[in-house]
């Protein structure tokens, strides 16, 4: 399983539009809703922000695009991970993982997003 680091997201960014040229790569925030009230990430002008807690991915993940970059985030790492294992055995090839997840975010990306 591939993995970015959120200091070097940006380098992933520029990677993925290379890789999938005219798809827009998706961050796949994986935390259940209060969580994201509580923290969340900016969807930025390289990539969209599509919000699916872990327990509906089995149900959803139909609604994402097989080809599309796709980095999972959740708190610290581990709930992305399953996610991106299971996109992956469901034919997803372009997903990564956003190691340390939004706790890492916010210590290497974004002071501004609180941490919990």
């Amino acid at each position: 399983m591939q993995s970015v680091q959120p200091a070097h997201f940006d380098d992933w960014l520029k990677q993925a539009a290379a890789q999938a040229p005219g798809l827009k790569p998706v961050v796949l925030d994986v935390r259940e809703p209060w969580e994201m009230q509580t923290a969340s990430v900016k969807a930025g002008d390289g990539f969209e922000l599509v919000a699916m807690p872990m327990r509906s991915v089995p149900a959803r993940y139909l609604e994402l695009e097989r080809d599309r970059p796709i980095a999972c985030l959740c708190h610290h790492g581990a709930r992305s991970a399953q996610v991106v294992h299971f996109l992956m055995s469901n034919g997803f090839s372009a997903v990564v993982n956003i190691h340390g997840g939004i706790n890492a975010w916010s210590q290497q990306r974004d002071p501004g997003v609180p941490t919990y």
